[in-house]
C-alpha cells in the first residue's frame, strides 16, 4: 500500500496525481501547474533541449521523491526516439516513501516503465544497454560528495522548498553541485527565489529564465553560456535587493 501515513495523495492540474508531505507540509509538485506537466516542462525538456545531441548524458535528480523526474525523462527520451545512453542518479531520504511506490497511482505515460520502477523500489537498481538508474537512500548532501569531479551533464533541482528543506538550497550546497557538473553541464529547478539564485551565482553559474505556455516561470542556471533561455542580470538585481542574502549552512 502507499504509504498514507506521512503522505496523502492529490490529484493535479494535468490530471496526474502527486503527494502531500506531512513532514514537510508541501506537495512534491505544483498541483497548479500538475505532476507530469511540471516534470516535463521545468526539468525534462530544457535539459533535452541542450543535451539531446550528446551520445551520452549523465543525470543527478535531487531528489527522487515519487520518481517523476525520472520516469519523465526515460518517458521524453523514448518518445522522441533518442539514441543517448541515459545514467540516472538519485537520492531521496524517505525509504518508507519509495518502498510504498509500487502503489501510487502515475499517469498512463509511465505504464511501460513500470519494471523500471519496481526494481528501483526493489534494489536501488535498474541497468540495460541504453538505461543506467541508481537509487540512493541517504542524505543528498553526503552522496553528491562520493562522485568524481564533473561528471554530470544535467542536474534536476527539485527538493522541497528552502524554508522547508534548507540544507539542499545552501550556498555550500550549490558548491559541491559546481564540483560535479561538468563545465559545459546545466541545472534545472522549479524555484524563483533571489536567495537561491544568489546562492547559484554565487558559485559561477549563470541564471536563465525557463518560461512557457501553461506553467509557472523556473530557472535554468549554466556555467557557461547557453542559447533558447532568457538571461537573468543577477548583477541588476543584487543591486536593487541588497539586503537578500544567499542561504548557508
Amino acid at each position: 500500500m502507499f504509504d498514507d501515513t506521512m503522505h496523502k495523495m492529490v490529484i493535479s492540474e494535468d490530471g496526474s496525481y502527486t503527494a502531500y508531505s506531512k513532514e514537510y507540509a508541501e506537495h512534491y509538485h505544483s498541483t497548479r501547474d500538475g505532476a507530469l506537466f511540471e516534470s516535463l516542462v521545468k526539468h525534462v525538456e530544457p535539459a533535452f533541449a541542450l543535451k539531446a545531441q550528446h551520445a551520452e548524458i549523465t543525470i543527478l535528480d535531487i531528489c527522487f521523491g515519487l520518481g517523476f523526474n525520472t520516469l519523465a525523462t526515460i518517458y521524453h527520451h523514448k518518445k522522441n526516439r533518442l539514441s543517448s545512453k541515459l545514467n540516472i542518479f538519485s537520492p531521496e531520504l524517505d525509504a518508507s516513501l519509495v518502498k510504498s511506490l509500487k502503489s501510487f497511482i502515475y499517469p498512463k505515460e509511465f505504464n511501460e516503465f513500470k519494471e523500471i520502477l519496481f526494481a528501483l523500489v526493489e534494489n536501488g537498481l535498474y541497468s540495460d544497454e541504453t538505461l543506467h538508474v541508481e537509487l540512493f537512500l541517504g542524505d543528498a548532501r553526503a552522496y553528491i560528495k562520493s562522485f568524481a569531479p564533473q561528471m554530470f551533464d544535467v542536474v534536476y533541482q527539485d527538493a522541497f522548498s528552502p524554508s522547508a528543506n534548507p540544507a539542499l538550497w545552501t550556498k555550500e550546497y550549490f558548491g559541491d553541485i559546481k564540483n560535479i557538473i561538468k563545465e559545459d553541464g546545466i541545472l534545472t529547478t522549479y524555484s524563483m527565489a533571489l536567495p537561491v539564485r544568489i546562492a547559484l551565482h554565487e558559485n559561477g553559474f549563470l541564471l536563465y529564465l525557463n518560461s512557457g505556455d501553461g506553467f509557472r516561470d523556473a530557472t535554468v542556471a549554466s556555467l557557461q553560456d547557453i542559447e533558447g533561455f532568457k538571461n537573468v542580470d543577477m548583477a541588476h538585481k543584487i543591486k536593487c535587493n541588497p539586503n537578500v542574502k544567499s542561504p548557508r549552512d
